[in-house]
């Protein structure tokens, strides 16, 4: 049986955390920034968590289940 592969979109996306959970970036940082607010710019740049609904498909995406 051949090996399962990783989603490449996938591994440069998310990270794992120490405890097992999975982190993401937050959307809408990459351009058009000069309509939005520096507290919401500044907002965007923090990591976050996956959501509990989404955590089992990414874990499938990245080989981990």
């Amino acid at each position: 049986m051949p090996k399962q592969k990783t989603k490449s979109g996938a591994k440069k996306r998310f990270k794992l955390t120490g405890t097992g959970k999975i982190k993401r970036k937050h959307a809408f940082k990459s351009h058009i920034l000069t309509k939005k607010e520096t507290k919401q710019k500044r907002n965007l740049t923090k990591m976050t968590l996956v959501h509990d609904n989404d955590v089992n498909s990414v874990k499938e995406q990245l080989g981990l289940k």
